[in-house]
């Protein structure tokens, strides 16, 4: 299993060898070994990866490992584990969206605009029933959107910068500029 931890940085257009434009999304990786966990002593055997998202802001995130003595406390993870041509799963924070109607949230059609119809144009229409004279869980209202952990999977890995510790993912990732976001494979 290979893993790593990055900051997105945006997206660009890179070309291949045939001139095509393929859109990558750059993740600019630094990320180092903050714990190891033994399965002797905890049950199981993990790696708590951190990087430095802000001057005051460490992120970490524990991924299970197979092979224990492979890692150590304090070593650094760098891109030269992956390979052009890799596919990986990558998850973080989808972007937040804020609150919202139920036309965007859920994708209702909405009122008609004319026949009577007046300033209701994108309300959700009745929610209640005669019984149990309560709104019932779950019923699909306004409401704040996004926000969720999202995990896009096989990604192909087209450039790799190991100088700069960057990674081009083809396609692009959850999160916005800026956010961590978790490059791995199963």
């Amino acid at each position: 299993m290979k893993f790593i931890l990055g900051k997105k940085l945006g997206m660009t257009t890179i070309y291949d060898e045939a001139r095509l434009a393929q859109n990558v999304t750059l993740v600019e990786c630094f990320s180092k070994v903050a714990l190891v966990r033994a399965k002797e002593k905890d049950g199981y055997a993990a790696v708590q990866v951190e990087i430095q998202k802000t001057k005051n802001k460490v992120v970490r995130k524990e991924f299970k490992i197979e092979d224990e003595g492979v890692f150590k406390a304090g070593d650094q993870i760098k891109t030269d584990t992956f390979e052009i041509g890799d596919r990986v799963y990558v998850s973080g924070l989808g972007k937040a969206k804020g609150f919202q109607g139920v036309v965007k949230r859920h994708g209702f059609k909405g009122a008609p605009a004319s026949h009577g119809h007046k300033h209701d144009l994108r309300a959700p229409g009745s929610i209640g029933a005669g019984y149990p004279e309560h709104v019932i869980k779950g019923k699909r209202m306004a409401g704040r959107m996004g926000g969720n952990r999202v995990t896009t999977k096989n990604i192909k890995i087209v450039f790799i910068d190991k100088e700069k510790n960057l990674l081009g993912l083809k396609g692009a990732v959850p999160g916005v500029s800026g956010s961590v976001v978790e490059v791995y494979t199963k």
